[in-house]
């Protein structure tokens, strides 16, 4: 697969990838923008062209039949939306327990456009004490961009203005809905 998948995104699609993804046992990973639900294809894609294993969390019914095998054999672990739960401290207590996991999340929570990205990221990192990787997904330069791993600080603003920064000028698929 590794090879199928590097041939399709090299040559057939003629993506690039700009940086390597670090070689850590547990980050959060942030996508962004996350316009279209060909996010989810194109990120499996580039799973398999970086061979590395990703997680990511979803709504509770995408992974119910007939889909639901699927999605966690793809590295999907569901949360259920309905009832008010801790997020932040669920997810940093799985980041906490596994052995390796590279937590996988959109910022935005949407993709619609937004003007401000939800927080739960970088409360989850700093909760689990593990850096954060952010990976643009930009369609207007057909490439991926992975950054190096970045520990959150006391300075949540000041982290904020790095994250937002790296991905300044990135086109989603549907780009009147990137920042």
């Amino acid at each position: 697969m590794y090879k199928l998948a590097k041939f399709i995104y090299y040559k057939l699609m003629g993506w690039k990838l700009v940086g390597e993804f670090p070689q850590i046992d547990k980050c959060v990973v942030i996508v962004v923008p996350h316009t279209s639900n060909v996010d989810f294809f194109l990120g499996l894609l580039v799973r398999r062209v970086l061979n590395e294993e990703f997680n990511y969390v979803g709504k509770k019914s995408l992974f119910k039949w007939p889909w639901g095998w699927y999605f966690r054999r793809m590295g999907g672990m569901p949360i259920d939306r309905s009832k008010s739960n801790n997020f932040v401290a669920a997810c940093a207590e799985l980041i906490k327990n596994s052995k390796k996991i590279h937590l996988t999340l959109a910022p935005e929570g949407t993709r619609k456009k937004v003007t401000e990205w939800k927080t739960g990221f970088y409360y989850i990192a700093k909760t689990a004490n593990v850096p954060i990787v952010m990976v643009a997904f930009d369609y207007g330069r057909k490439e991926v961009k992975i950054s190096s791993p970045y520990l959150t600080t006391d300075d949540k603003d000041a982290d904020f203005k790095g994250y937002k920064s790296f991905f300044k000028g990135v086109k989603g698929k549907v780009p009147e809905n990137s920042d």
